[in-house]
């Protein structure tokens, strides 16, 4: 699958659970206000830098360009979890991430614009067309950190190209953020509505967040350079150009440990397992997983992958049933 971040559809909501109510209610409304919009806010305002940057300078090499670019990809990995709503509208989650890229489009589609010098890039609106592949931060990181990407074509162009994309990123920032402020948030908070017909759904939604937040950081940050004992697959983990997939993991967690906070009630066990898992983050030391090529550096990877597993369990079998939803609930297949 190629985004696990995919949230439940409405319809199928009813079914993952039996009919009950929940055992312990979480304030959707405080999660929203809390957590959600305090994160997408994060996203507009640092994407919004971006663009400011990318069209002050546009080197690749640009100091303040990467630090701004690198910014706006720690705010977007902070809500990567939250890809339902006005996230998913118009296709804006994946103009903003467009990974795993298991057939290399990214790279072709890059390469496509570049040797053509195709205009589409002479406007935001024009470039909002081409493929997504092309778009966002992972297309932007080969134009930033791949030397290929750096110095392939017209200079000129790529400078354009980096500056459509910045503000592209922008673009789709704040269109999420305005459709939570203008609406959908109170879809949530005031559940009896066609989207969320009680608070409980609403709440499973969140529920959801958590739990397809945790399996892609499990099974695809660090499943995908994990592979397998026989074969290792380093040059698959994430973000690796610009040195952020160790990163990423941790901002993932630290994200989720809010949304897990705030859903359990502050569960003393649950976030106990959290810190777990950000003390092995923290002593890996091994930025973009190059080590799980090594029995040594592969088995600290593992070890950090258990402990996200362990939170898994935790959220299954614990925080599920305490908020009404049957533990073996999988929020990727409805089983």
């Amino acid at each position: 699958m190629r985004i696990h971040l995919v949230a439940l559809t409405l319809a199928a909501l009813p079914a993952l659970s039996a009919p009950r109510a929940w055992a312990q209610t979480p304030d959707v409304a405080a999660i929203v206000d809390g957590h959600v919009l305090p994160h997408y806010r994060a996203l507009a305002s640092e994407s919004a830098e971006l663009a400011g940057a990318a069209a002050a300078d546009c080197a690749p090499d640009s100091v303040q360009l990467r630090t701004a670019y690198g910014d706006a990809f720690d705010a977007w990995i902070a809500v990567s979890h939250l890809r339902f709503g006005p996230s998913e509208a118009d296709d804006r989650a994946f103009a903003l991430a467009f990974w795993p890229d298991s057939r290399g489009a990214t790279p072709k589609a890059l390469g496509r614009l570049i040797s053509a010098e195709d205009p589409v890039i002479a406007s935001l609106e024009a470039f909002q067309t081409v493929s997504i592949a092309a778009r966002g931060f992972y297309a932007m990181e080969f134009m930033l950190y791949d030397p290929q990407f750096a110095s392939v074509g017209d200079a000129d162009y790529r400078c354009s190209l980096v500056q459509v994309m910045a503000a592209d990123i922008a673009g789709n920032g704040a269109a999420i953020l305005a459709g939570w402020e203008d609406g959908y948030a109170d879809l949530m908070r005031q559940a009896g509505n066609d989207t969320y017909r009680t608070p409980d759904e609403a709440a499973k939604q969140l529920f959801t967040a958590l739990s397809t937040g945790l399996e892609f950081t499990a099974d695809t940050r660090l499943g995908r350079p994990l592979g397998s004992f026989d074969t290792p697959r380093p040059n698959r983990a994430e973000a690796r150009r610009s040195g952020r997939s160790l990163r990423h993991v941790v901002l993932s967690l630290r994200a989720l440990r809010d949304l897990a906070a705030r859903l359990s009630g502050g569960d003393a066990g649950l976030d106990a397992a959290f810190a777990r898992a950000l003390q092995r983050a923290d002593l890996l030391d091994d930025p973009v997983f190059a080590g799980v090529s090594d029995p040594q550096g592969r088995l600290r990877v593992e070890t950090l992958h258990q402990r996200i597993s362990e939170i898994r369990e935790h959220v299954s079998s614990q925080l599920g049933p305490r908020l009404g939803i049957a533990a073996g609930f999988n929020a990727m297949d409805g089983d």
